[in-house]
This record gives structure tokens, C-alpha cells and sequence, in this order.
């Protein structure tokens, strides 16, 4: 007797995709949008001389540009697994 999952059930996917993608597009927007006003703070305050200013327009460069990274790493990733699962 030869039992198997039913594959085709999972109809699904199609809207999976579609709110991963939309969810992943406003992450990277956002990230976008938080590098290029910490960096203007981050100028600003360089020019000032607030060490203190500075540091934590650094920092947020750097978390906004580790977010973009990763949403762009979850869109490949998101994607190997969507097709992983169409081929079992």
C-alpha cells in the first residue's frame, strides 16, 4: 500500500508569495528610507562634533543596511523553499 501527501492541495502558495513579497517590499522601502536619514543625521552631527549623535546615526545606518540585507536574503530564501516544495 503506497500512501503519499496530496501536493496539489496546498493552493495557497500563490497568495503565500504574493504577502511575502509585499511584506518584504515595504521592509526594504523602510530600510532605504532609514539609511538615508540616519546618514544625513550622521553628516549633520559629524559636522557639529556630537560624538554622541554620531554614534547612534552610525548605528542605525548599519541596522538598516543589516534589515535590507536580510529581507534580501528572505526573498531568495523564501523562494528556494516555494520551489523545494514543488518538486516534492
Amino acid at each position: 500500500m503506497n500512501v503519499f501527501p496530496d501536493f496539489g492541495s496546498l493552493s495557497g502558495i500563490g497568495d503565500l508569495k504574493v504577502v511575502i513579497g509585499a511584506m518584504l517590499t515595504i521592509i526594504l522601502i523602510v530600510a532605504v528610507l532609514m539609511i538615508i536619514v540616519s546618514a544625513i543625521i550622521w553628516a549633520i552631527a559629524t559636522s557639529t562634533g556630537n560624538p554622541g549623535a554620531v554614534a547612534k546615526a552610525r548605528a542605525g545606518v548599519f541596522v538598516a543596511l543589516g534589515a535590507a540585507v536580510l529581507a534580501g536574503g528572505g526573498v531568495t530564501w523564501m523562494n528556494w523553499l516555494i520551489q523545494l516544495g514543488e518538486q516534492l
